[in-house]
């Protein structure tokens, strides 16, 4: 069976429709980011909804690395909102900001896991910092989580001795211990292979799927973001603000905006300008 893009068009829009009917868990409203005088976001506002899979997309130095840390509660606005599972994280008491963070589970880039420690422990981590489960409870969960990623068997290996396929998907089994309610990714597929990006991928379809787990990707891999996106927004460094949000299977041939279509096919910023120069010499 064969589409044309009119037809991808609309299954895009009828996709984005179905998620603006969803509670939404994520808010963030005239959100000002920066670094002492520098204004890196001015004023963005936008929502993520239940069991979506959103992601920030955007050039280098765009800013999508410093929106992440906001949300994850790891720096503070200079201005805005972010309103996480109705609290505001960027206005609350200690107590309720800690309550939060503790719905939301992030791998990060690197993974962050501890090089002396196996990947059980690693895991255990959270699940032994958090709650006062017995050992015998700890060590099934971990089991359970290893499991979910295709770890099992590996509870006993340090990270020095698997993949980085394998420490992404130990990482990714450390962020849901405590079964987030929201997933956040640091660029997920940075430094994997081809084979082991499309992998990741569909775990993470996977687990979308069957726990429902709402997932923030922060990426600039186009196979990644046309394979698992639902949603997504695009940042812009020289507006300081979002230039793009939908579909992006949608937003590749019929955003308004130039930029946003010459990203999303990989052409150069000069595409449209280079094309007419050469029509002009032909003719």
């Amino acid at each position: 069976m064969s589409f044309k893009i009119s037809d991808l068009a609309i299954l895009a829009g009828r996709v984005c429709k179905m998620f603006m009917k969803k509670q939404k868990i994520i808010q963030v409203r005239d959100l000002i980011c920066g670094y002492g005088g520098d204004i890196i976001l001015d004023r963005i506002s936008f929502d993520v909804r239940e069991g979506e899979i959103f992601i920030i997309l955007g050039g280098s130095g765009c800013g999508k690395s410093t929106l992440l840390k906001h949300l994850v509660g790891l720096m503070t606005p200079l201005s805005g909102r972010i309103i996480i599972d109705s609290n505001d994280i960027s206005n609350c008491d200690d107590a309720t900001f800690k309550k939060t963070i503790k719905t939301i589970g992030v791998l990060y880039q690197s993974t962050a896991l501890f090089g002396s420690m196996t990947l059980a422990e690693n895991v255990s981590l959270p699940i032994k910092e958090y709650t006062d489960l017995p050992n015998k409870s700890v060590d099934t969960l971990v089991k359970m989580k290893l499991n979910l990623v295709n770890l099992n068997g590996y509870e006993n290996h340090l990270p020095s001795e698997i993949s980085g396929g394998m420490k992404k998907r130990a990482g990714l089994a450390r962020a849901m211990a405590l079964n987030p309610k929201i997933l956040f990714f640091d660029e997920p597929s940075a430094g994997l292979d081809p084979v082991t990006s499309v992998e990741l991928d569909n775990l993470i379809i996977q687990l979308n799927k069957s726990l429902g787990t709402t997932m923030v990707i922060v990426t600039h891999e186009l196979p990644s973001i046309f394979n698992v996106a639902h949603r997504v927004i695009m940042l812009d460094g020289q507006t300081r603000g979002i230039i793009a949000e939908g579909d992006p299977n949608y937003l590749k041939d019929h955003s308004k905006n130039r930029s946003v279509r010459n990203f999303f096919n990989r052409r150069s910023q000069n595409y449209e300008r280079i094309s007419e120069s050469f029509k002009t010499d032909s003719n």
